[in-house]
């Protein structure tokens, strides 16, 4: 009798273990970032008996984004995919591949309100009209890092650095005139100091609330307050104020050795600052040009949100909707944030994060959501939402070398981009409409 009855446990066991349905999620985290996802989804799979969660890690987002693409043509993609924000439009223009985050949320009666999210996270992530396609992850945005110690040896105030871009010039010469290498360098040229330059000064990157709201969109980054500003970052850099670290986060080590004192970079860069940076150094807002109206508005986001394809069991729909809702809950979010240096993407972790008193000991991370939430966001600074972005960021990157060689002037080098990225639109458009 004991044999059967441990026979029929067995059994039970191995039923229950084979009704459990599985959750594939595609991924492009590395490192402890990407442990981290690990960790989050084993919380998950805890919580509940019904689905497990497989994160699997497919590359950088490039490669990420076209294994899933690929997948979803041999029909059998993942039910889940991480995708950077330079790929929304080329995700969102996938129409039949894309099954809506809030028609996957309604579709199994979640109690779910998209305006739990940060205003700007929520806004770069959904149409014109406010309705969410795809689930914030990892948001972060552009800040300005400085050495504050860089600040005391030039007799500056390490606790006030610089608000507006005049007197960002300012103290970067004098940064160089203690003896630094250079006063500043960034990372992301288009991403920080066009993408964001243009929200944080409530100015158009490109028509059609920035591509948002349609696809025959034209770019117009090129006007006379952009200019002004890409001239002043080339006259310093030939006075050796300005020095270009290359593409992406190549400037990174110029900042972390101490070379230069003020650096632009992601929020999610900040746990690499605390582990490279033998100095102490703070994190500000991005600064601004006074006499723009309407500035400081507010920034954008960069990072990847979840997107979910279509072709998938309803089951697994299930699983992923309970999963979205598991990863948005306060305490994962804080947990998320604190780990990774990324920003919570509601409201409630943020301000479960701040009743923890965490931002006493880790203010530079504050920051970056108080400029994220300055203003509400305006057609000029919900976010970017263009075709082929990539392509477009690689020009802008050519070009701005180009300018830094004095192979092209600032104004013509500016005109280039956006004639050049424009021509990339329309092959999008052309290839989508």
């Amino acid at each position: 009798m004991k044999r059967v009855i441990l026979l029929m446990a067995v059994l039970l066991m191995a039923v229950g273990a084979y009704a459990q349905t599985t959750v594939e999620f595609w991924h492009a985290m590395t490192g402890h970032n990407g442990e981290m996802v690990q960790v989050i989804a084993d919380k998950f799979n805890a919580s509940q008996k019904d689905y497990k969660v497989v994160p699997v890690y497919k590359g950088s987002y490039v490669d990420t984004m076209n294994a899933g693409i690929a997948a979803f043509r041999a029909g059998n993609p993942p039910a889940i995919i991480q995708v950077y924000e330079v790929g929304t439009a080329t995700m969102m223009a996938a129409k039949n591949a894309i099954k809506p985050v809030y028609q996957l949320m309604a579709e199994n009666n979640m109690k779910w309100d998209p305006n739990m999210y940060i205003p700007t996270i929520k806004s770069y992530y959904s149409t014109s009209d406010g309705r969410m396609l795809s689930m914030p992850f990892n948001s972060s945005t552009a800040v300005m890092y400085y050495n504050k110690d860089a600040f005391r040896k030039a007799g500056l105030d390490p606790e006030k650095p610089p608000v507006t871009w005049p007197e960002f010039f300012e103290v970067a010469k004098k940064l160089k005139a203690s003896g630094m290498e250079g006063g500043f360098t960034t990372n992301w040229i288009s991403w920080i100091q066009l993408e964001n330059f243009s929200a944080w000064h409530n100015l158009p990157f490109g028509t059609r609330s920035n591509g948002f709201d349609g696809l025959d969109t034209q770019l117009v980054f090129n006007s006379p307050i952009h200019v002004r500003h890409f001239q002043n970052m080339y006259d310093l850099s030939k006075t050796g104020v300005f020095i270009y670290g290359g593409r992406e986060n190549k400037a990174n080590p110029l900042f972390t050795s101490g070379r230069v004192g003020l650096h632009f970079e992601s929020i999610g860069g900040y746990g690499n600052m605390k582990a490279n940076c033998k100095f102490e150094f703070g994190v500000a807002r991005l600064p601004y040009y006074p006499d723009v109206p309407g500035a400081p508005q507010n920034s954008i986001i960069g990072g990847a949100s979840l997107w979910v394809f279509n072709g998938r069991p309803q089951a697994e729909y299930k699983g992923v909707a309970e999963f979205f809702n598991f990863i948005s809950q306060p305490e994962i979010q804080s947990l998320w944030h604190k780990e990774t240096g990324y920003l919570p993407i509601t409201n409630a972790a943020y301000e479960l994060t701040k009743s923890e008193g965490y931002y006493k000991t880790n203010p530079g991370l504050e920051v970056a959501i108080k400029q994220l939430l300055n203003k509400a966001p305006t057609a000029n600074s919900m976010g970017i939402r263009f075709g082929n972005f990539q392509i477009i960021r690689e020009i802008e990157d050519q070009v701005w070398e180009d300018i830094l060689a004095g192979k092209i002037s600032v104004k013509d080098g500016l005109d280039k981009m956006v004639r050049d990225g424009n021509k990339t639109l329309r092959e999008f458009e052309k290839l989508y409409k």
